[in-house]
């Protein structure tokens, strides 16, 4: 048994150096940065949050910032990307100000929907960033349809659409996977395993419990992702958006992995244990990226501590911008929606 164990350390030893060996120095130091702002970001939200500065829902990214560094390096500009309403990390990671995501937490005019979207909706069409959406499941036909438009368009793009576990299970999963492989769309659907849906653990909700065998009903390329590495879930994108420019159509994938903080801000999460949270944080991918940064003589720790000096003062001016931005003119009620002026029943 001890020989078999000792085999195993060796052979995932061997894997991680030839990983490590895949990217250069540049690709981990991006990957630092942008992990460690993502994680200071959500960090200050939680805190503003607990002042009431920041008001409705909040749900937080800690922990998961992988599934969305390393499909940043692996995808183009010019594809689109949609998520559910955990959507702070992917726009500041494809280079949203975080000023103006602040500001939308703040409900301000400065914010990147204007103060009307808040937590849950965050949109930047300048670097393709297409919603974070509040409806359980209901942008997985928007990726579908984000990915038809690239097509009919031969932009040469794709979509990559993100969803938590809860959301395998609403029927429009079901229907937007059927469609998008029948028509062989380019996207790629990433179901962001954290192993709870709100409170209830993936064991609970059916008896198919390796997600991204999903896909197989409609005999869609499907894979496991360890969505605690950067390199990957890298990888696993990389090879998805292959296909999908190529014309092969849809990838699901499933990247398993975990946040520390509970559902959203009103969760205590006391459905999972101490010891299971601790076992998380013990792989945690900054630290790991760290890590490879100061094993192959690429930083000092001095170097790093700098960074995340820098992603601090960042993070700060973003709450002093939110703060001194003003709220919106009232007037903003009436702009930004759907009217038909010459419908019969509206008034004058």
């Amino acid at each position: 048994m001890a020989d078999t164990k000792e085999k195993a350390k060796a052979k995932s030893a061997k894997a991680k150096v030839q990983a490590e060996a895949t990217f250069s120095k540049e690709t981990y130091m991006t990957w630092f940065e942008q992990m460690k702002l993502m994680r200071r970001f959500e960090e200050k939200a939680g805190q503003l949050y607990g002042q009431q500065k920041i008001k409705g829902f909040c749900h937080l990214y800690i922990g998961q910032e992988a599934c969305v560094a390393g499909a940043v390096s692996a995808l183009e500009k010019g594809d689109k990307w949609i998520t559910a309403y955990r959507d702070h990390a992917h726009p500041l990671a494809l280079g949203t100000s975080p000023n103006a995501v602040m500001a939308e937490l703040f409900a301000k005019a400065t914010g990147c929907s204007k103060g009307k979207g808040g937590s849950m909706h965050i949109f930047d069409k300048e670097v393709g960033f297409v919603g974070g959406h509040g409806i359980v499941g209901g942008q997985v036909p928007l990726g579908a349809g984000l990915a038809f438009a690239e097509k009919y368009n031969k932009t040469g793009k794709l979509c990559i659409c993100y969803m938590g576990d809860g959301a395998v299970r609403q029927g429009a999963f079901h229907e937007a996977l059927n469609m998008a492989m029948t028509w062989k769309l380019p996207v790629i659907f990433v179901i962001e395993n954290n192993g709870y849906a709100m409170g209830t653990s993936v064991s609970r909700t059916s008896n198919v419990t390796e997600l991204y065998q999903l896909g197989s009903a409609f005999s869609m390329p499907s894979f496991p992702v360890d969505g605690m590495s950067v390199e990957a879930v890298h990888n696993a994108v990389a090879e998805a958006a292959e296909r999908a420019r190529a014309g092969e159509g849809p990838t699901l994938l499933e990247f398993r992995t975990y946040r520390y903080k509970g559902h959203s801000m009103s969760d205590p999460a006391k459905y999972r244990t101490k010891e299971e949270l601790e076992d998380y944080k013990g792989r945690d991918v900054i630290e790991s990226v760290r890590a490879t940064i100061l094993n192959n003589g690429w930083a000092t720790e001095e170097e790093l501590d700098a960074i995340d000096d820098k992603v601090k003062e960042a993070v700060a001016e973003s709450v002093q911008f939110a703060e001194e931005s003003p709220y919106p003119e009232a007037s903003e009620l009436y702009t930004d929606i759907y009217v038909e002026k010459d419908y019969p029943y509206i008034m004058d």
